[in-house]
């Protein structure tokens, strides 16, 4: 009997000495800060993205009239003024709308508002529409 309580102490001893050593040491590979980055740029990119694949961002609203003829009067001017915008006419019953630009942050389209403010002294105000918008190589995270 005592052989039995003395096999208990020393195993009641022995585990105490196991659990005071509870260092755990994580070695962390390498990939997954690539694949965390990774990560990170696809979040970024589609929360710039719509349900069907498109782009959120800005675009100038230049004209809101129920004229047809002035509608793309104005896009003449402005295709004319700016050659590297795009410029589109939108019809939302009864009224026409012309927009320019393709801009993902607000703050390209206070940019551009102000060189048009400038050259097209009518006003424009900055809306939120779907632009037509390609990432670049660089910022494509599915190309990386």
């Amino acid at each position: 009997m005592t052989r039995i309580v003395l096999l208990i102490y020393i195993l009641t001893f022995c585990t105490g000495f196991l659990y005071a050593n509870d260092t755990v040491i994580v070695h962390k590979d390498a990939r997954l800060d690539i694949l965390s980055t990774k990560q990170a740029a696809v979040n970024k990119l589609t929360s710039k993205m719509t349900s069907n694949g498109q782009y959120k961002g800005f675009r100038l609203q230049v004209l809101n009239s129920r004229s047809r003829d002035d509608a793309f009067k104005i896009k003449a001017q402005l295709l004319q003024l700016f050659p590297d915008q795009k410029t589109y006419v939108l019809f939302q019953s009864p009224y026409f709308k012309v927009r320019i630009g393709n801009f993902i942050e607000k703050s390209e389209a206070l940019s551009f508002k102000n060189q048009l403010a400038k050259k097209y002294p009518q006003n424009a105000y900055v809306v939120e529409d779907i632009i037509e918008y390609t990432p670049e190589d660089d910022e494509d995270p599915v190309a990386n």
